[in-house]
């Protein structure tokens, strides 16, 4: 891959990121001494950092890179679209084919009940739609009092004030100013940190469900409007539902009446092995949001796909719903989303991770769940974690939550694997493409890794 574009040094980058560019989700004056890593080049499942180390990224960019780097088709679709029509929006009663035919491909891949979507730029932007349609199909149905969106505690929905006011991680509701009202947030279905002494896996799914139940019947079913929920908390630390949760839920959600919201930004698009996590979960989602892999973070796209009985109550109306963005359903960003899709049904890429990638990161894992500093390892299709406690038989955590983790993801960082860090739980995700030879390199970092860390903090592990 070529580098002719490479001027700087990277300790003038780091001044310039420094002096003009203010990060996301970052404590500022920690990383402006520092300096932040400069990523200057992709290829396959590994990127390369401007003083030349090579680094095998573990987190698909951010779940996002679903069939890896350096993907030549995907320019030269962009490049083509640019040329033929590099821009027009969807506003003015206007339409162009590569919003048509991905629209077109995307109802194919969705659930038969679902066969419109309505595109953004990211999953936030897509979430803040879903809200907004939610609340405005009540309306339409003579409900207008149906207003508030019940979601779970350390979910992730998004960084805007709506979406973040929906998602339930505290320290985006820290800096909303104040979260919006009509929000509403249940326990999340994490059993490693939620359990009681003695409860199965199946007596906990149904206790989490249940408090979706008890906080409809709190504030009244009259006044609820939906339930968002991730099929899996990607964010919030790769959480994966015990099997009997989901069922339970979708039973609740029929009970009341009340419109299920899936957030598949993380989920869509073959990370569990199916094409969409729903699917995986047999669940029925009124509206199924994604972003990232749509276009493997090629270029930015998000969408919601919206079931026929919202879209006919819309078409039931003479009433406009006065929502869009400029570039809802961007050509390029069509264009390359279609080619990304392409890819990943020539390569068969959906089925390799049911079969081969999703079962051979639950061997990976597994191979660390004796680890003395190891609680608990999970995982689902290319989704992982690994929990990192003081006490494997308490389940008891370390002292101020997160400084451990981020120990272990320096390591990480320092041999060449990325690796995320959610508090003390370790997550990756991974692209789709891995293979045999990622996989033992991984299997090589996470050791060596989780022995310098364990060396860190070896006095504070319980005997």
């Amino acid at each position: 891959m070529s580098n002719k574009r490479v001027k700087n040094s990277t300790a003038e980058w780091r001044d310039l990121d420094a002096r003009h560019h203010l990060h996301p989700f970052t404590q500022h004056n920690t990383l402006r001494p520092a300096g932040a890593r400069v990523i200057v080049k992709a290829d396959g499942s590994y990127i390369w950092d401007s003083e030349g180390h090579r680094i095998l990224d573990g987190m698909a960019g951010l779940w996002t890179t679903n069939i890896g780097y350096g993907r030549a088709e995907l320019a030269d679709a962009a490049r083509d679209q640019m040329l033929e029509l590099p821009f027009y929006n969807t506003f003015f009663k206007t339409t162009h084919p590569p919003v048509v035919e991905l629209s077109q491909k995307l109802a194919e891949l969705a659930p038969p009940h679902i066969n419109q979507v309505f595109y953004g730029s990211s999953g936030s932007e897509s979430n803040d739609t879903a809200i907004r349609l939610i609340r405005h199909y009540w309306t339409l149905k003579g409900e207008p009092n149906r207003r508030i969106i019940i979601s779970r505690k350390n979910a992730y929905h998004g960084s805007t004030i709506a979406a973040g006011s929906m998602g339930g991680m505290s320290h985006v509701h820290q800096h909303s100013y104040p979260v919006y009202e009509g929000f509403r947030h249940v326990m999340d279905p994490y059993w490693y940190g939620e359990g009681k002494d003695g409860e199965s896996l199946e007596e906990f799914g149904l206790r989490a469900a249940k408090a979706l139940e008890d906080e409809i019947l709190a504030v009244g079913p009259e006044n609820v409007a939906a339930f968002a929920g991730e099929p899996v908390q990607g964010a919030g630390g790769v959480k994966i539902a015990p099997d009997s949760y989901w069922p339970e839920v979708q039973r609740i959600i029929d009970k009341y009446g009340i419109l299920f919201l899936a957030d598949e930004v993380i989920t869509g698009f073959g990370r569990l092995g199916t094409w969409f996590g729903s699917e995986y979960y047999g669940i029925r989602p009124n509206l199924v949001t994604f972003a990232k892999a749509v276009t493997s973070g090629y270029l930015p796209l998000s969408g919601v796909l919206i079931d026929d009985t919202i879209v006919e109550a819309l078409m039931a109306h003479n009433d406009d719903f006065n929502h869009g963005y400029t570039f809802s359903g961007h050509p390029v960003a069509c264009a390359v989303a279609l080619k990304n899709i392409e890819i990943m049904e020539r390569e068969k890429l959906v089925p390799r991770v049911a079969e081969y990638s999703g079962p051979a990161l639950a061997r990976l894992l597994a191979k660390f769940k004796d680890h003395p500093l190891v609680g608990e390892v999970r995982s689902v299709g290319m989704m992982g974690a690994i929990e990192l406690v003081a006490d494997k038989r308490t389940h008891r955590r370390f002292d101020n939550p997160g400084r451990v983790g981020l120990i272990c993801r320096d390591h990480f960082f320092h041999e060449g694997f990325i690796m995320r860090a959610v508090f003390d739980t370790m997550v990756c995700a991974p692209p789709l493409i891995w293979s045999d030879e990622q996989f033992a390199e991984a299997e090589r970092v996470i050791k060596k890794a989780l022995d310098q860390t364990l060396a860190d903090v070896a006095g504070e592990i319980a005997a």
